[in-house]
């Protein structure tokens, strides 16, 4: 389930009743600038001395004996560990193993299922059968199945590919993925198992590709880019870095890591994957690289920075070099994708004010040595802006905030006061999260905020108003998390989808009181002017003629309204027309939302 709060990037927040002439000006405007299924898949990272943990989601169906073991010989050296099932003596009917995926496996008869497995026997046998690949809810009863064949001489690795459709669409998620075989034909013996793997359709049919609903959801969005990998996904020791070249080919050769949240990343979604999925998406990627400084705390030295510089060069070549003057340029190329990636941004690590004294170094080192080797792209420095003072200056700075509603409100004009010297904001990271200011980091007893609520969406719009009005600056802007699992939240609020109302071109206008509860943002985009105001009585004098009427869509609720799982429809835009004219008063409710899109006459 996806639940979403939309708010516009444009808007107006009004807290108190007020009665406010808005006076737009376009002769000076500004251009704005424009599922993976299985858990424990592939045995990554785990310890064969505690087999509870290694066997993490997998159970015996029939009396299968399952241990995770160092393989002898691995699948790839990327891949050191393997599930060793023995079948007991004496067994009848199908006995095998079982993974009850992540939190359940939603299955859909209206979908067919890619399943594979690569398999071998340790000890040959004259077996010649077939394995039947299934799913099924917890009770055992099969919602589909495949036969494939298995061959007791096969002592190498073999990868088995089927497909399965399901013949029946079950209420409850608590589904399991099942391998079995006929325990009466192999009794005794044993069957070693590597890298399994279950999706269904992906969008755009993309190998290892992004779960239908959610590309679709973010689809509708019209992001204009994406930032990876995972933001604040780098790397928590220098060991479990984010490496590029781990995350790329085929799914055997990717050893997977202990992501920044403590739990297993796959990198089944890597590279690869995320630079295709921002063409797919028609977006920019801003892509990160890894900067020497692990967020537990290690920097590595200046005189040893060579080597990571030189694995940042690579991946960059990788998203955008020439196949015939780079290697990693010519692995993307084999890949099936010859062309460069829509990348032009580059971060040089991610909130670096955590290691602001080795950041001065590193971010010398590196951007002086990424800048001459990549003239056209631009380099964003993630420390403190201008706190150290950095050589060379930054092109572009990533600025994180997490705050209270009222904070974004109250500094909807922060960036109105910054320098025109030839800088630009990334607004990388920002979210109201919490009300109490005192403890923004604290628990939902102390104000932290489980969902987002109006109150929190509207000080972010009046947040957003800003950012557009100083959209000549700040050239991108992402709310953070996006989205994440309500069974297994480590931030809140997340899950937020926000629809974009973003105009090509800025209009001036009478500005906001910076320090009152009344904010908007007035863009043109080709024939269509978007104004929005909300709460109280508001007039809009227009330096052109428009058509008699608008669209208006208004999202208003009570302060503490929020959309949930449980009530995910609390909140809903509305969609109607009201009367307008080249001066005309807009009356919209406290704690909302409202997009007016106006056509010229």
């Amino acid at each position: 389930m996806l639940t979403t709060l939309s708010i516009p990037l444009l808007f107006l927040w009004i807290s108190a009743n007020a009665q406010i002439t808005v006076t737009v000006n376009d002769t000076a405007s500004h251009t704005i600038p424009s599922t993976l299924l299985l858990q424990n898949r592939a045995f990554q990272m785990v310890d064969v001395t505690d087999q509870t943990s290694a066997l993490n989601a997998w159970h015996s169906l029939n009396g299968a004996q399952l241990t995770v073991i160092e393989e002898t010989v691995p699948v790839s050296s990327a891949l050191p560990n393997a599930l060793s099932v023995t079948i007991p003596s004496g067994a009848a009917g199908q006995v095998g193993i079982g993974n009850e995926g992540y939190f359940g496996i939603k299955v859909n008869s209206s979908n067919a299922y890619n399943a594979s497995f690569f398999y071998r026997f340790p000890t040959a046998s004259s077996f010649s059968g077939t394995a039947t690949v299934g799913l099924q809810t917890s009770t055992g009863q099969i919602l589909g199945a495949s036969n494939v064949t298995l061959s007791g001489s096969q002592t190498d690795w073999l990868q088995v590919i089927t497909t399965i459709q399901p013949n029946t669409t079950p209420d409850s998620l608590t589904n399991n993925f099942t391998v079995t075989v006929n325990g009466g034909a192999l009794a005794g013996q044993t069957i070693n198992f590597a890298m399994f793997s279950l999706f269904p359709p992906t969008f755009k049919n993309r190998p290892n590709g992004m779960r239908v609903d959610i590309a679709e959801t973010l689809s509708a969005m019209a992001p204009s880019f994406f930032r990876l990998p995972g933001g604040n996904n780098l790397g928590q020791t220098v060991a479990t870095r984010w490496q590029w070249n781990n995350t790329v080919g085929p799914l055997v050769d990717r050893p997977g890591r202990v992501g920044d949240w403590g739990y297993i990343n796959t990198d089944g979604l890597g590279l690869f994957e995320y630079l295709t999925w921002c063409e797919d998406l028609n977006m920019q990627a801003i892509m990160a690289v890894w900067s020497g400084f692990a967020l537990g705390g290690t920097s590595i030295a200046e005189d040893d920075l060579g080597p990571y510089i030189q694995q940042a060069i690579d991946q960059i070549n990788f998203a955008v070099g020439d196949p015939t003057e780079s290697d990693a340029a010519a692995l993307r190329a084999s890949l099936g994708h010859p062309d460069p990636f829509p990348v032009a941004h580059i971060e040089i690590g991610n909130e670096d004010f955590f290691a602001a004294d080795t950041y001065t170094y590193r971010w010398n080192q590196f951007s002086t040595t990424l800048q001459a080797t990549f003239p056209n792209l631009t380099f964003l420095a993630t420390s403190d802006t201008f706190d150290p003072v950095l050589t060379p200056n930054p092109a572009e700075w990533d600025i994180h905030v997490y705050q209270t509603p009222s904070w974004f409100a109250e500094n909807s004009f922060i960036y109105d006061g910054f320098e025109r010297n030839g800088t630009h904001y990334f607004e990388g990271e920002y979210a109201a999260i919490s009300t109490n200011a005192n403890d923004i980091f604290g628990t939902p007893a102390d104000g932290r905020l489980t969902f987002p609520t109006m109150q929190s969406s509207t000080g972010e719009a009046a947040f957003m108003t800003g950012l557009e009005r100083n959209s000549d600056i700040v050239f991108a802007a992402s709310y953070a998390p996006l989205l994440n699992h309500v069974v297994d939240s480590q931030w809140t609020p997340n899950l937020v989808s926000f629809d974009l109302n973003r105009g090509d071109e800025y209009l001036p206008s009478t500005l906001p009181d910076a320090s009152g509860t009344t904010f908007w943002g007035v863009v043109r985009k080709t024939s269509v002017v978007n104004t929005i105001g909300t709460a109280s009585n508001v007039t809009f004098q227009l330096p052109f003629l428009v058509e008699g009427t608008a669209t208006l869509q208004l999202l208003t609720g009570a302060e503490t309204d929020s959309n949930t799982p449980t009530s995910p429809n609390t909140v809903q835009p509305q969609t109607s027309t009201i009367t307008v004219d080249q001066t005309f008063a807009y009356n919209a409710p406290g704690f909302s939302v409202s997009v007016l899109s106006l056509t010229t006459a």
